[in-house]
């Protein structure tokens, strides 16, 4: 492996501590937060602002639980200003970071969407993600089954999916097996903690017929 890849892979696998759980998990899992100059604390979700981190778990609850007991100022060792409905801006942060990398991988020709191009796809084996619109009909939806060993992304409505297709609506879409995949998985996953409840979160892909 490169050297650059090494370095990734490192990065991938560091820890942070969630300021609201007493956590320490992968911080793929974790949103970084930071205070600006005037100590108003700012959602980090690409992790490039400067400043002291604090992680939170990328989960409603936790985030919900960090702005109730004021646990932001605690991990800033100072006091900061909390902005109004935190847990909405992080959750329109994060649809806007998938949904751009979606538009990518678009781009690159390593997304398609439709239910013909997908099905095309998922049976060449081209397909290593399935994305399926939250909104879209339950039925049409159990056509198409999740790549095996692949991921399956169904929190997104069929609005956003078609804004990152350049179509009004998309219900069907997948990812190649380009390095693009592996990132809109892990970004959808935290998108995924801020959008659906415990029991949710915890409900598997649809199996492979």
């Amino acid at each position: 492996m490169t050297r650059g890849g090494q370095t990734r892979s490192r990065e991938a696998e560091a820890e942070r501590k969630c300021v609201a759980t007493g956590e320490t998990a992968p911080k793929g899992g974790l949103i970084r937060f930071v205070a600006d100059p005037e100590g108003q604390i700012v959602p980090d979700v690409l992790e490039k602002l400067p400043g002291r981190g604090i992680w939170v778990s990328a989960n409603r609850s936790a985030l919900e639980t960090a702005v109730k007991k004021k646990l932001f100022a605690r991990g800033a060792k100072a006091p900061v200003i909390v902005p109004d409905g935190l847990p909405d801006l992080v959750e329109t942060l994060l649809l806007r970071r998938v949904t751009d990398l979606l538009a990518m991988a678009r781009k690159s020709g390593d997304a398609v969407a439709g239910y013909e191009k997908v099905k095309d796809w998922l049976y060449k084996d081209r397909a290593e993600v399935l994305v399926q619109a939250s909104d879209g009909s339950g039925r049409g939806k159990s056509k198409l089954s999740t790549p095996y060993g692949g991921s399956f992304i169904g929190w997104l409505t069929s609005n956003e999916l078609g804004l990152a297709f350049g179509r009004e609506t998309v219900i069907h879409a997948a990812l190649g097996t380009g390095g693009a995949s592996k990132r809109v998985v892990e970004e959808a996953a935290r998108l995924k903690g801020l959008r659906l409840d415990d029991d949710e979160r915890r409900q598997g892909p649809p199996e492979r017929n």
